[in-house]
């Protein structure tokens, strides 16, 4: 989501048509409180009435998710690993 100056503006940049490449949607005013999500989901809503096909979603945040989980994955092995170590040097 884009916030202009004057206008706040849902730019939809994969919207999986053969004729366009992105859209543009203007919000009112009164309408400019509502999240980014609820925002993309009135803008596919609109465009299954205007017969085109949904939205994708970004892809990016998926692989955001994907590295953070396993970042936190291989930190607990780590950990695990350092722990199991320290254990073994301090028994011996």
């Amino acid at each position: 989501m884009i916030k202009g100056v004057n206008k706040q503006v849902v730019d939809v940049a994969e919207p999986d048509s053969a004729y366009f490449e992105r859209v543009l949607f203007f919000v009112k005013p009164e309408f400019s409180g509502l999240g980014e999500s609820a925002l993309r989901h009135k803008a596919d809503a609109l465009l299954r009435e205007a017969g085109g096909e949904r939205v994708a979603g970004p892809k990016r945040p998926l692989r955001k998710k994907l590295r953070g989980a396993l970042i936190a994955g291989l930190a607990a092995v780590l950990s695990a690993a350092l722990t199991a170590a320290v254990l073994l040097i301090a028994l011996r």
